[in-house]
Parts: structure tokens; C-alpha cells; sequence
């Protein structure tokens, strides 16, 4: 889990960067695909410390349900494994 996490910051990182230096761009779904493969922490890690899409729409919004729906699958898997 950790690796996914590293990767999704490090993607973020150099999409980050090429957006300042005027370079090529990751594609926002690859981005959010890092996210949905579980690394969603790494990626909203990296938009709170890099100031990375953190106002871009819909980006925002799909990571936001990437998240949301990863806490519910979960939340989910703990209950059932209480039961």
C-alpha cells in the first residue's frame, strides 16, 4: 500500500513540476487512477502539501468520490469482518 501511495505523491510531484516549467502533463485520469488503485492518501497528500488541483473541477470532485467511495468499501470490510 505504501508503494502506491509514493507513487501517486510522485506523479503529483512531477505533474506539479511540469506544469511550472510549461512541459508535458500526466493526464488527469491517469492521475486519478493512481488514486482509485489505492492511492488515494498519497494523492490528496500531495495536493495539500504541493498546492496541486486542489480548485480544478472536476478533478476535485472525482477524487473526492474516489475517497469517499474507498472509506465506505472499508468501513464495509471492517464491519463485515466484526460480525
Amino acid at each position: 500500500m505504501a508503494g502506491i501511495n509514493a507513487a501517486a505523491l510522485a506523479v503529483f510531484a512531477a505533474d506539479k513540476r511540469n506544469a511550472r516549467s510549461r512541459k508535458r502533463r500526466f493526464r488527469e485520469r491517469h492521475l486519478l487512477a493512481l488514486a482509485a488503485l489505492g492511492g488515494s492518501p498519497g494523492a490528496i497528500a500531495a495536493q495539500r502539501l504541493l498546492r496541486h488541483k486542489t480548485k480544478k473541477e472536476p478533478f476535485r470532485t472525482w477524487l473526492g468520490l474516489i475517497v469517499f467511495v474507498q472509506l465506505v468499501a472499508v468501513c464495509g470490510w471492517v464491519a463485515y469482518r466484526l460480525m
